[in-house]
This record gives structure tokens, sequence and C-alpha cells, in this order.
């Protein structure tokens, strides 16, 4: 019983969701294992809980810096001691952390993909008494998925050092090819164990609407349909305008996108959480880990790029299993747009390579140099500079990145960091000397262990409710210690960094691996044939679809979806059509009638049920449309 005691204690809940304790039970095993559950299905309990039950450290690879971060935190609120590891964390740091890992009393070490193979992770690799791997987010292992992660292919390698060690690998949607892709890349044994929860969400309701605007459907779902919800845009100016709109029709909402500060998007994340403001407009930078279970409708204004983005996000509405809404609205210039997408998001070598060349020269990275160096990268000022599309720039880079020529960080985030420079007599001295600054530097020892070794992550928003001033004032007495030669501080960072895998090649040894660029290109070209027939289908249950492309087939339908709706709407009893056969030949006969007229008298019947019959009649030849568009018997 010791798993559901853990579960208790810490998290408060009486049992396991569905395949949560299965999960947990053949990680104990010691087996490697696969785990797909749906969005909102309480996937980190399945590694945190063994982990807690087992001795050692248990290793979790993201590729996910906000995640990492909102996980660790949440671990301490809770009194398990979590540490991370991810780019853009300074030498000092680094050390720092993995020694607290290796000798600490620490639980759980959350690290990024391409730290795994840096010397300095590797040499304290063998001191940790790493008892379980978990590897979240594990579809980016497969290049034959969405979201392709080169820097995961190391963790295979990683596994050579930590024999016996099982995995637990975990993804909300991934399709067969690509769970198999992830068992093989991950080096699973024979007897490896796969879970998948259903992909059916009973209480959630899906529904696609190709409307001349998007604005009023909006507006008239959002007023239909009451509650917290979440709208989807497809760019940063979108999130702003829909804000706006909202707020213009007195529904209070706010905008989301990864271009604001660290500041600012925790700001939105909590005010939204916190029911502070009922809508949030955001592009798909919002919600990784949010577990908020009350969302009641979630709208994507735009066609997302495949089935496995739009699963995941339109299922964070509803998780508290109360009726809730998914809403796609969608025109057909969009779909036909994202049909050309291939050509935009798979350029030309030559066009690659001469991005790539760019980004070198302007990052003034001599050829042979630059390995496992992060560089400030400005997009725009980039594409300005050498005027590049920065469209085409975008997908090069991700090009790139498959290639594991480097990863790029559009939402990276740094905290500020501080450590004393000075020895302790000296600073004690002058804190009698400057009595205005003794507050904060009091505060500084007593809030960050270690700050005369190491740079400690400082807040200044902490220190000021701490020390009872502004933000502003801490800010700069902090400029104020640096300028005295005291303390070294480095301010949070929050620009976007390139991170170099490997040396700037030469020109002539440019390349890339054609033959898989191709068959990634033509995998994405299913995938949005998937995602277009989703949006165009009226007939077939679109939980049955989405179940069916991640290879769960549904054995009924839902029920409640638009396209279950509308079937079960055609289904019309023999007195039903006998009765409104009669209406409309009796209406008909008696003048020309618009359909509006002919509707009226008959307001409980439902429409699909009225145009069923004026089709049969119709085709029967029995009314006609005339040419000011009324029914008449005969032409």
């Amino acid at each position: 019983m010791a798993i559901q005691h853990i579960l208790k204690e810490y998290w408060g809940y009486d049992s396991f969701r569905p395949l949560q304790e299965d999960i947990i039970n053949a990680v104990l095993d010691g087996k490697d294992v696969l785990a797909l559950l749906p969005t909102g299905g309480g996937k980190s309990i399945c590694f945190q809980v063994p982990a807690l039950e087992k001795e050692g450290i248990c290793l979790v690879i993201s590729p996910l810096i906000a995640l990492m971060k909102d996980q660790v935190e949440n671990l301490k609120r809770k009194g398990i001691l979590a540490l991370s590891v991810y780019s853009g964390m300074s030498f000092i740091e680094t050390k720092k952390t993995l020694q607290n890992a290796a000798h600490g009393n620490y639980k759980f070490l959350y690290v990024s993909p391409e730290r795994l193979e840096t010397n300095l992770f590797l040499d304290y690799l063998p001191e940790m008494n790493i008892s379980l791997i978990a590897v979240d987010e594990a579809h980016c292992i497969s290049q034959w998925g969405y979201d392709f992660r080169p820097p995961y292919l190391r963790i295979a390698a990683l596994r050579e050092h930590l024999p016996g060690v099982p995995v637990l690998a975990l993804t909300a949607s991934a399709t067969k090819n690509v769970q198999d892709d992830i068992c093989e890349k991950l080096a699973f044994a024979k007897d490896q164990q796969r879970f998948q929860q259903s992909f059916e969400r009973p209480n959630l309701s899906y529904s696609a609407f190709d409307v001349p605007s998007k604005q009023n459907k909006l507006l008239e779902i959002l007023r239909n349909v009451k509650g917290t919800g979440i709208v989807y845009c497809k760019t940063r100016k979108h999130t702003k305008d829909i804000a706006e709109l909202l707020k213009l029709n007195n529904i209070s909402s706010d905008f989301y996108h990864a271009g604001l500060s660290n500041e600012e998007r925790n700001r939105k994340q909590e005010d939204w959480i916190n029911n502070k403001i009922r809508v949030i407009a955001c592009t798909n930078a919002f919600g990784m880990g949010i577990d908020k279970p009350g969302v009641r409708v979630v709208v994507h204004y735009g066609v997302p790029d495949c089935l496995e983005n739009y699963y995941q996000e339109a299922g964070r509405a509803g998780r508290d299993g109360r009726r809730a809404y998914a809403v796609l609205l969608f025109n057909k210039k969009e779909l036909q747009d994202l049909q050309q997408q291939s050509a935009i998001r798979f350029p030309t070598k030559e066009t690659i390579q001469k991005i790539y060349t760019d980004i070198m020269n302007y990052l003034q990275i001599p050829a042979g140099n630059g390995e496992g160096n992060s560089y400030d990268f400005d997009l725009a000022g980039f594409g300005a500079a050498f005027k590049n599309d920065v469209l085409t720039t975008t997908y090069a880079i991700k090009v790139l990145e498959q290639e594991a020529v480097f990863v790029f960080s559009d939402s990276f985030y740094k905290p500020s960091t501080l450590v004393f420079t000075c020895g302790r007599e000296e600073l004690n001295e002058f804190e009698q000397q400057h009595q205005s600054l003794d507050v904060l530097i009091k505060a500084l020892l007593r809030s960050y262990e270690g700050i005369f070794d190491f740079p400690a992550g400082v807040n200044e928003q902490h220190l000021a409710k701490f020390t009872r001033q502004t933000k502003e004032q801490i800010l700069q007495q902090l400029q104020q210690l640096v300028q005295f030669g005291l303390v070294a501080y480095q301010p949070q960072k929050d620009k976007p960094q390139l991170l170099l895998l490997q040396n700037r090649m030469y020109a002539d040894s440019f390349s890339i691996n054609l033959k898989d660029f191709t068959k990634r290109k033509q995998l994405f070209e299913q995938r949005v044939a998937a995602m277009t027939g989703f949006t165009e289908s009226t007939i077939q249950c679109r939980s049955m679809q989405i179940a069916g492309y991640f290879n769960s087939p549904l054995e009924k339908k839902c029920g409640i979806c638009d396209n279950c709706i509308n079937q079960q709407a055609l289904v019309i009893s023999t007195e039903d059509f006998d009765a409104i056969h009669q209406h409309i030949l009796t209406v008909v006969n008696e003048a020309p009638v618009s359909i509006h007229g002919l509707l009226q008298p008959l307001s409980k019947i439902k429409k699909q049920q009225y145009w069923k019959v004026l089709d049969y009649l119709q085709e029967e030849k029995k009314i006609f449309f005339n040419k000011e568009g009324k029914l008449v018997n005969k032409l």
C-alpha cells in the first residue's frame, strides 16, 4: 500500500486515475514503459510516485524549461526536494546543482536533453544514485512525429552509463509508427510494457464551423457557454486583437504569447488560473503543465497544423468531467494555405545553407568554433540585417534543429543571479558605513544559502516584499552593491537563445540528410491531410476520427459532437416525415412562399429534418424554386 500512502500524503488523492497504478507498478517492477495519457491524464504522478517509493534520485528529461521550473516549484511546495538543469545556466550554477544532485537528499533532477552529453553532466553522473529515467514529451525522440527534437536521441547513449535503470516514456499523443520509434530509439528491453488510455472524452463536445465572421461566432460561443475559456490564435498579434475584442464586448480577457517577459507571462497565467480573468487569448505557448479542471470551452480561432496539437490543446477543456466544448473556427482559404505549407516549411537545401551561413556571420562565429556556446539571437534583427524573410528563416532554423546543428529557444528565460565577491569581514564593515543597504544585504544572506560561494538565483520581487520596498528600489540598491564591488549581479534574461550543438561548418562541408528530410516532409503532408479531413468532415463522429488517428478506435459514437448531433437530427420518424411533407405541400399549393415563411409555423421541428423533406420533394419534382427564390408547386 506504499504507493497509495504516497499519493494520499503528497497529493491528497484517495485513488489513482485509470492506468496510473498499472504504470507505476510496471516501473517498480523494473520494466521499460511507454505511457500514452491524454492531456490532463496525470502523467507526472506516474513517475513522481514510484520515484518517491524507490531509493535514489529520478532523472526527468523534458524540453520545456517553463514546465520544468513549474514542476520543481510544485514539488518543493509539497516538501519534496527537486533540482533542474537547463540551457542558459552558467557553468558554476550547473556544477553546484549537479553536486547537490549527487550528494544531497534530492529526489528529482530535471534536465533538458541538450545537457545530457556535456562533459560536466557525465562527470557527475556516476556519483548520482539514479533509480528511474522519466522521458517527458517522449514523441520528441521520433523524427517521424510532429515535434522532433534531435537532442532526445542522446537518451539511448545515456542508458549505457546506467545499466539496469528503467525508463518511463510519457506522451499525450503519438501515432502507432511514432510509438514504435520511441521504444526503438530509447532502447527498450524486450519485456517492455505499453499503456494507452482511451482517447475518448465523453464529456467533451467537438465541433467545427466554416463561418463568414469568426468574431461574431466567437462572441456567440462565449455568450452561450458560461465559464472559463481559452482562445488559441495563430499569431501573437491575433492574441492581442482577440483580447481587445472580448473586452469591448464586456468579456473579461487578456492575451498571452512567448514574446512577453517571463514576469508578464506568469502574471497573466496566474490571473487566469485564479479566475481574475475569464478568457485567455493565446498562442500554443500557453497551457503546458497547467492543470485547471474547470475550463468550459476551448476555441481554435485558426486551424492547427496537425491533430496531435489540436487534441492536446482542445483537451484542456473539461478536465473536471463536466460538459465542455472544443470549437474550431475556419474558412476554406485557411485550409488551402495549410495545404501549401509544405513548400514553406521545408525550404530547399540551398536556402537552408544560405540562412545557416548568414546566422553564423550575424553572430560572428568563426568556422570550426562555437560548439556548446549560447548566443542572444534576435530573429527580427537578423532578418532585417541580412534581408531574409522571417518565416523562411524560422523554418530553416527548424530544419537545422532537426539536423542537430543548434537549438533555438524562443521563450528562453534565465533568472537573475547574484554572488558576493567580498569577504564577510569586509561586508560587515561596509554595512556599518552604509545603513541604507543593510536591510537588503541581510535579506540576501537570509534568503539564499551559499550566496558567498556560488551565484544564487535571486527574485527581485521576493526581495521587495521581504524588505517592504518597491522592486524599483531593490534594483537600484543592487546596482549600488555592484558599483561598490561587493557583488556580481546578472539581471534576468528573456532574450531568445541560439545554442550551438556543433562547431560552425566550413562552406564546403555543409550537409543535411536529404532522405530523412524528404520523409519528414511527406509525413507533414499526411498530418495536414488528416487535419483538413477532420475540419471538413460533416458526417463522421469527431471523437472516433481522433481516436482512429491515434490507433485507438472507439466502439461507439460520442453522441455530442456537431456531426453526431446533426446526424441525429436527420433521423425522421414516418409520422414526422408525413407531417412535414403535408405541411409543405399545403403551404406551397396556396401561394409561393419563402423558406423563412415556410419554417415559422413548424418551429418545433428541427431545420435539418425540414431540409431533408424539402430535398426529397425537389427530387420528386413536386416543388420548385422560382426566380425570386420562393417555393412553388410548378414552374
